[in-house]
């Protein structure tokens, strides 16, 4: 288990369809300076292009945008679906994007989450996998400023070199999203890179990480790469508030319709069709936190244990509650959860202990002080103190 933990928050987004697109970019984009405000490490913004719930297409315009209203927050594309472009033009655009934000610029990766969206570019989803391993090659060996000629069954690149490196040395951080299948995994290893693991903490999930992770190191081995659990992340589905009473009563907003979008459109949904008390399956089956920062600490730890350690937790962002309450619950992860996972309390506590250990034999002192002072005075009254005539002669 990593002694200290960096936090995040995995803006895919999920937003309902009865809303105004054009309000809701402003309204992420306001979210990510919110998270700036409240010492979220970082960021991911998904891509997606059908299902009207996710409803951002081109993270990197998203990165571009908050990366002139932020100061301090990572900026990643959570991920670039590799199967849908030329590989040349995704490392190209990443590297610019790298020096535009001056190194907050973090690089995600994967096959295409959305079945819908495959098939609209007439990409079977039985060969996204593939697509992604031979994307990733090419995408590696860009930045590592090599030239490379590449012919697949769907690109080619020819005597390709990139004009600009990155800002980062040596390149800018990267992971390769999984859920459950080892194939993220794989990637990960093969090419030393962190691992963004984005299906909750349920038992299943975590028995699935811990096993995925044995499969990066396993072969980051084989291709001589090492891999470090500090760039393990892994997504929590969370809304809190003051109470476990007022988190419920907040989620009624839009709970409902965030899992009506999970069942009917994604290829894994973490709310089975036949399920209809949505609450209960995700709270009673650990699919998500509805509470207290107390239950998010309680179930960060869980997690920990659960997969063998990870060094990042980033919370899943989604509409369940409005607008002031959502805000609120990122306000209270930040002000509750985040210190106790980063060693920002201890040494607090231990001067507030010391103080009042102290305090009985320094108040001893101050009274002795003051009653000294006291009888200074008397004193001086008695003997008569100077007027202020006999004082200025």
């Amino acid at each position: 288990m990593n002694d200290f933990v960096r936090f995040g928050v995995f803006l895919a987004p999920f937003h309902p369809i009865n809303e105004n697109p054009t309000l809701f970019f402003e309204r992420d984009l306001e979210l990510i300076t919110h998270f700036d405000r409240l010492g979220y490490e970082e960021v991911w913004i998904g891509e997606h292009h059908s299902g009207a719930f996710e409803t951002i297409g081109a993270p990197e315009v998203m990165i571009a945008a908050a990366a002139q209203r932020t100061r301090w927050i990572k900026l990643g594309a959570g991920v670039k679906s590799l199967p849908f472009y030329n590989p040349f033009l995704v490392a190209d655009t990443m590297v610019q994007l790298d020096h535009m934000t001056r190194g907050r610029t973090l690089f995600g990766v994967g096959p295409g989450a959305l079945p819908s969206d495959l098939s609209q570019l007439g990409i079977d989803p039985r060969h996204a996998r593939r697509m992604l391993d031979e994307a990733l090659d090419v995408v590696m060996d860009l930045l590592a400023g090599k030239r490379v000629t590449k012919e697949t069954d769907w690109f080619r690149v020819k005597d390709a070199k990139l004009q600009h490196s990155c800002f980062t040395k040596p390149r800018m951080e990267m992971a390769v999203t999984s859920i459950r299948s080892p194939a993220g995994a794989m990637a990960a290893g093969k090419h030393g890179l962190g691992l963004l693991s984005l299906g909750g903490v349920s038992d299943q999930a975590l028995a699935a990480y811990r096993q995925n992770w044995q499969v990066c190191e396993e072969t980051a081995k084989l291709h001589t790469q090492t891999v470090d659990r500090r760039n393990f992340r892994v997504a929590i589905q969370m809304h809190l508030a003051d109470t476990r009473e007022r988190a419920r009563a907040d989620v009624a907003y839009g709970l409902e319709a965030w899992a009506r979008y999970a069942q009917d459109v994604l290829s894994v949904s973490p709310v089975p069709r036949e399920v209809t008390d949505i609450f209960g399956y995700l709270t009673e089956n650990k699919r998500a936190v509805i509470g207290t920062p107390d239950d998010a600490i309680a179930a960060i730890e869980r997690a920990q244990d659960g997969a063998g350690g990870f060094g990042v937790v980033l919370l899943m962002a989604h509409d369940w509650a409005d607008w002031e309450a959502t805000n609120r619950s990122y306000e209270l992860f930040a002000r509750y959860v985040i210190p106790r996972f980063q060693n920002r309390l201890a040494a607090r506590q231990e001067s507030y202990d010391a103080a009042k250990a102290g305090r009985p034999a320094l108040q001893a002192r101050v009274e002795e002080g003051m009653a000294d002072a006291a009888r200074k005075y008397e004193a001086q009254k008695t003997a008569g103190m100077p007027t202020k005539k006999s004082a200025a002669e």
